[in-house]
C-alpha cells in the first residue's frame, strides 16, 4: 500500500486547505516501517533453541535412538562427548534455521507483541518529529501525522506551542478518521480526512495570523 502521485497531491492539497485558517503548520510523513525487529527474530531464535534443548533434556533417549536411525548406528556407546555435541547441534540447527525463517518480514512483524510495536512506532513518529516540524515555525506550531504502513499505526505529534493548548485525546477524531480507511488500504483517502480533523483542531488552537507564511512543505514525506 503507497501513496500514488494523485494521492500524494490530494494530501499537499489538504495541508494547503488546513493551514489557510491556522498558523500552525501540518507536515505528513508516510513510512513503510518503524523498525525491522531483527532482535524480535533473535529473540524467537534463541527461544526455540531453547525449547529444543529442553525437549532434549527430557526424552533424550527418543533423540538418541533418532540419531542412531537416521546414521544407521547400532547399541552404540554414547559419551559424555557425544551428547554435548548431539544439543550443540540441535541447538544450532534450530536457531539457524528459526533465524533463515523469520527473515520472512510478515511472520516475523505477526511475531512481535504490540507493545512493542507500539513503542517504535511512537519512537520513529518522534524522530520524524524532531526532523520535520520541532522548532522548525516561528511559533513553535508544527504538527507531524505520522504513518507506518507495516504495523498500520499512526501518530500525531505537535510543537510546543499546540500541545500546550491540546491535549493528546483530541486528536483521537483525527485517527479514527485516518486508521478505518488505513486498514481498507485507502491511504490517501485517510490521511486527507485526518487532515481535515487536524486543521480543524488547529484552527481553534491557533488561529491564522496576519503575517501568517508557510514554513513547512505540503506535501508527504516519504521514509
Amino acid at each position: 500500500m503507497l501513496l500514488t502521485q494523485d494521492d500524494s497531491a490530494r494530501i499537499a492539497a489538504a495541508v494547503a486547505q488546513a493551514e489557510r485558517d491556522t498558523a500552525g503548520e501540518i507536515v505528513t510523513v508516510v513510512s513503510a516501517q518503524s523498525d525491522p525487529y531483527t532482535d524480535v527474530a533473535l529473540a524467537w531464535s534463541v527461544f526455540i533453541a531453547f525449547l529444543a534443548l529442553a525437549a532434549l533434556e527430557a526424552t533424550p533417549a527418543f533423540y538418541v535412538a533418532l540419531v542412531d536411525r537416521v546414521l544407521g548406528l547400532w547399541a552404540t556407546e554414547w559419551s559424555a562427548r557425544a551428547y554435548f555435541g548431539l544439543a550443540l547441534t540441535v541447538a544450532v540447527v534450530k536457531f539457524a534455521a528459526s533465524l533463515a525463517i523469520l527473515k520472512w518480514h510478515r511472520l516475523r512483524l505477526w511475531l512481535t507483541p504490540a507493545p512493542i510495536k507500539r513503542a517504535r512506532v511512537h519512537a520513529r513518529a518522534l524522530t520524524a518529529f524532531r526532523l520535520g516540524a520541532e522548532s522548525r515555525t516561528t511559533g513553535r506550531t508544527g504538527v507531524v501525522l505520522y504513518v507506518s504502513l507495516a504495523e498500520r499505526k499512526a501518530e500525531i505529534i505537535a510543537d510546543r506551542a499546540i500541545a500546550d493548548h491540546v491535549s493528546p485525546e483530541v486528536w483521537g477524531d483525527a485517527m479514527a478518521a485516518l486508521l478505518a480507511p488505513l486498514r481498507e488500504g485507502r491511504l490517501g483517502d485517510g490521511m486527507v480526512a485526518a487532515i481535515e480533523r487536524i486543521g480543524a483542531v488547529l484552527a481553534q488552537a491557533a488561529p491564522a495570523l496576519a503575517d501568517d507564511r508557510n514554513e513547512l512543505p505540503d506535501g508527504p514525506i516519504l521514509l
